[in-house]
């Protein structure tokens, strides 16, 4: 594994399994790794979930691997013949895959005789990985560019993905977020307030959540980003608001 850097704009997550686009599975990958996320300050800026269909993976991994951020991919990594993930992520490189030595060697160890080839493809990854340690059964996830890759069960998933994140990334600044509610605003009345605070603070996140109570409409606005900034521009948000005479409630998280 290279040595330790930053995430740029955080992590991306992809979960490959037609048994949870078929409902016959739930998905248990999304909560856990949104919340690891973070706990380290670090934003997930896209999740996925695909069929085990290979021209899909392919265009999607394509896709994540352009990105800047690293991602997560889980699942499609094992034996059977429905698992494309390995020899798709080397297609959308431009790669082929190979047996990877210090894989090849853990498995021949934890099996011996019964390492057959249908188990020793395990280890066919993509030229260039590098390995993630499987804590449960020793059958290695891996790195490529700028996605790891892990198996579909979470039991396995889970601490690797936080091995991956611990091991191979320092933490991400601590981030804060604001909300204010407008009780009876509707977004077309202060979209300009709005474009106005995005356009002086390109630095920080904003959302605006409109919703209907049981008295009529409210918006919530919320601002989020490094610790100091948020709170300036957050400052910056009410001032808007009420140079407009916008009616707000502070929101307590």
């Amino acid at each position: 594994m290279s040595a330790r850097k930053s995430a740029p704009g955080g992590f991306g997550l992809i979960i490959i399994g037609t048994e949870i686009l078929d409902g016959r599975r739930a998905d248990k990958h999304f909560s856990h790794f949104r919340e690891q996320l973070e706990l380290r300050h670090f934003d997930l800026p896209y999740s996925m979930v695909l069929r085990d269909q290979p021209e899909i993976l392919v265009a999607q991994l394509r896709w994540a691997m352009s990105r800047k951020e690293p991602f997560f991919c889980c699942g499609g990594i094992g034996a059977t013949p429905d698992d494309y993930t390995r020899q798709c992520a080397a297609e959308a490189a431009g790669v082929r895959t190979a047996m990877h030595a210090e894989g090849a060697e853990i498995l021949q160890q934890r099996w011996g005789k019964k390492a057959t080839p249908a188990r020793m493809a395990m280890v066919e990854f993509p030229e260039g990985s590098f390995l993630i340690p499987n804590p449960i059964n020793r059958v290695p996830g891996f790195t490529f560019r700028n996605g790891h890759y892990l198996p579909g069960f979470p039991e396995m998933a889970h601490p690797m993905m936080e091995w991956v994140l611990d091991e191979c990334y320092d933490p991400s600044a601590p981030k804060a977020q604001h909300s204010l509610r407008l009780p009876g605003s509707v977004e077309a009345d202060v979209v300009h307030l709005m474009e106005a605070f995005t356009d002086a603070h390109p630095e920080l996140s904003f959302s605006s959540l409109p919703k209907f109570t049981e008295t009529g409409t409210e918006i919530e606005l919320s601002v989020t980003g490094p610790v100091k900034e948020a709170e300036q521009g957050f400052r910056n948000l009410i001032a808007l608001l009420e140079k407009d005479a916008v009616v707000y409630i502070r929101v307590v998280h």
